[in-house]
This record gives structure tokens, sequence and C-alpha cells, in this order.
């Protein structure tokens, strides 16, 4: 990074947080990311009950994709997102190649804009893999412009080697992936309601990866599980449902997701267990 688009280290938290170590997801699991396809076609026979999720306040919402992925993946995402009343847009610089000189600090105009134009309206962040580090880091660095994070498969308390893209990473940034995590505390939530989706079954990222600890810093954090493959869990029904159903709650009064109910309880696994 250059010296304009370095985010600034965190300072270090009292609290220790969860780093897993483990290996990446088996071959098997990287097979079963065929699922994507699925997945995607899924939105059509799942769209009523999408629209029974609640409808939002119209407050502004930036999307960032994934590794090597760019706005074009997250097209189904911000359309039903709009279609349940939100201010949605992209993160309007093309491929994610990594954090490249002037990526961050665009994603600092990006959110301060977007604030602004909406009459000072604070700005929830919604991250894919890769884009969910940038979403995090970034409402670290701004929460008073931000009004919630989630992410969808991001490995943001796992070594690099706990996924199967660190390579690809280390191809498209020109970055080493090592380097690049040990300037920041990534295990440490943003200080705003933060969620992280995930699934047991993704072949890209370990899940335990995905896992944010709670803490006394920050209680108004949570795990969501869903039955999805990393490549398409910003397209799965589910996972879309539970999103629309985060930010929809009120400013300022944050509660944890419900997974009560028969259908809940399959759809959404308990992350406890």
């Amino acid at each position: 990074m250059t010296r304009s688009d370095a985010l600034p280290t965190p300072s270090s938290s009292p609290e220790p947080h969860a780093h897993h170590e483990g290996p990446p997801p088996s071959p098997w699991l990287i097979a079963m990311e065929f699922r994507a396809f699925w997945e995607f076609g899924a939105i059509v026979p799942f769209w009523p009950l999408l629209q029974r999720a609640p409808v939002g306040d119209g407050h502004p919402v930036i999307v960032f994709p994934g590794l090597s992925a760019s706005d074009g993946s997250t097209v189904p995402l911000r359309s039903y997102l709009t279609n349940r009343n939100y201010d949605v847009s992209g993160w309007n610089q093309g491929h994610n190649f990594g954090p490249r000189a002037g990526v961050l600090e665009a994603g600092s105009h990006q959110i301060r804009e977007t604030f602004l134009a909406a009459g000072k309206r604070k700005v929830s962040l919604i991250g894919w893999s890769l884009g969910g580090i940038y979403a995090r880091e970034l409402a670290k660095l701004h929460p008073e412009l931000v009004r919630s994070v989630i992410t969808l498969g991001t490995p943001f308390s796992g070594a690099p080697e706990s996924t199967n893209a660190w390579r690809l990473f280390r191809l498209t940034s020109g970055r080493d992936i090592k380097a690049e995590t040990r300037r920041f505390e990534l295990p440490v939530a943003p200080p705003v309601p933060t969620t992280s989706i995930y699934s047991r079954t993704d072949g890209i990222v370990a899940w335990q990866g995905s896992l944010q600890k709670r803490s006394r810093a920050n209680p108004n954090t949570e795990n969501i599980e869903v039955i999805a493959s990393h490549l398409g869990i910003g397209m799965n029904p589910s996972a879309m449902w539970a999103v629309a159903d985060r930010l929809a709650q009120p400013e300022g009064a944050w509660r944890p997701f419900e997974r009560q109910g028969l259908l809940r309880g399959l759809l959404y696994p308990n992350p406890a267990r």
C-alpha cells in the first residue's frame, strides 16, 4: 500500500480474539462450489418468500464484491435490496484485485460522499468474502458514518492458509497476504452492529475463520449460519433474506437474529452447536 492508501492500525484490544489456524476446506467442499449455479437459479422460485422480508427505511447501502469479482457479481443482491427499499450502490472500482494503491482511500471517500448525499444518514456496508474485510476495516475508520456491517463468507479471523484463495490473492494483488494481514487486527469487530453470515460447507474459506467472537467492547455482534457455497452465498436466498432482515432493524435498536421456528431452524442452523 502507498502511504495515502494505508489504513491506520487500530489500537490493540485488551481482549483476546479467536484466530483459526486450521486447514482450508477439503477438495470435496471445493467441488461442491458448483452449487452456486443452483443458488442463483433458486432466487426465482424463492422470490415470493423473499418478498416477506421486512421493508427497509431507505438508508444507503454499499456492497463490496469478493476477490477478483466486480459489481456485476453483486447485482442480484443489490437488486433485491433495492426492491426492499434501500438506496444501494456497488463499490464502483471495477474488479477487486486486492488493496491496490488508492482502493481503500476511494472506499473512505465513497462512504463519506454517500453519507452526505443521503442527508447525513449513516451507511450500511455489506462485503462478500474479501469485500467484507474492506467493509469491516472501513467501518473501524468511520464509525460515525457507518450504521452496520454485514459480511458474507469473510475470513477475518482465520490464517491466510485456512482459505483456498490465498494464492489467487497473491497473484492478482501482487502482495504478500501474510504481511497484509499483520497490518491490522482483523478479528476485532468494528464498533458498530456487525453480522457475519457464513457456511460450514464453504469450499473456499474455512468456516471457523468467519466466526466473530463476542466482546465487551461491542456486544452488538453475531454469527448467522446458512447452508451455502462460497461462490453463491451472495445469491443464496436464505443469506439474502438474512441480510434484508438485519438491515431493517431501526438504527440504535439492534437485536440478534431470531432463528426460532421450524422453517428458520432448518434454513439457519444454530451456530453454537
